[in-house]
């Protein structure tokens, strides 16, 4: 009798399907909360931002460091620091937010531009991050 036990254990492993490699993904029973529509949400730029000029955006970004950070193809950027806005395609609303508030690595540059720069360097990032 004993003999039978390890033939009869092996025989209802395999016969329940253990032996086969088998992914399963879970599905959704039930959804708490909201699902995400697909509608983009409205940025609000404040007024003395929403007029920036790109020629002048593409002489602060190259000159006040933005270089040395961002990748950038139309400035001839290749910095690995912060995203590489070829990617990223940033709004102007998110623009103008990172150069007034920083995130991460990236500093303020409200105290190191002035409000025309800091419009017209967001003006040329969403510009030119759309053209490459």
């Amino acid at each position: 009798m004993r003999r039978l036990a390890p033939v009869a254990v092996l025989t209802v492993f395999l016969a329940a399907g253990c032996g086969k490699a088998t992914v399963v993904a879970p599905t959704a029973q039930t959804v708490i909360g909201t699902v995400p529509s697909g509608q983009t949400t409205t940025e609000t730029v404040p007024p003395q931002y929403a007029n920036g000029d790109p020629v002048a955006g593409k002489a602060v970004f190259k000159t006040k460091g933005c270089t040395a950070c961002h990748t950038l193809k139309d400035a001839g950027a290749t910095g690995t620091v912060g995203p590489n806005l070829n990617e990223t395609h940033p709004t102007l609303g998110r623009a103008i937010d990172r150069l007034l508030n920083g995130k991460a690595a990236m500093p303020s540059f409200k105290s190191q531009l002035t409000t025309k720069q800091i419009a017209d360097v967001a003006a040329y990032v969403v510009k030119a991050s759309r053209e490459s």
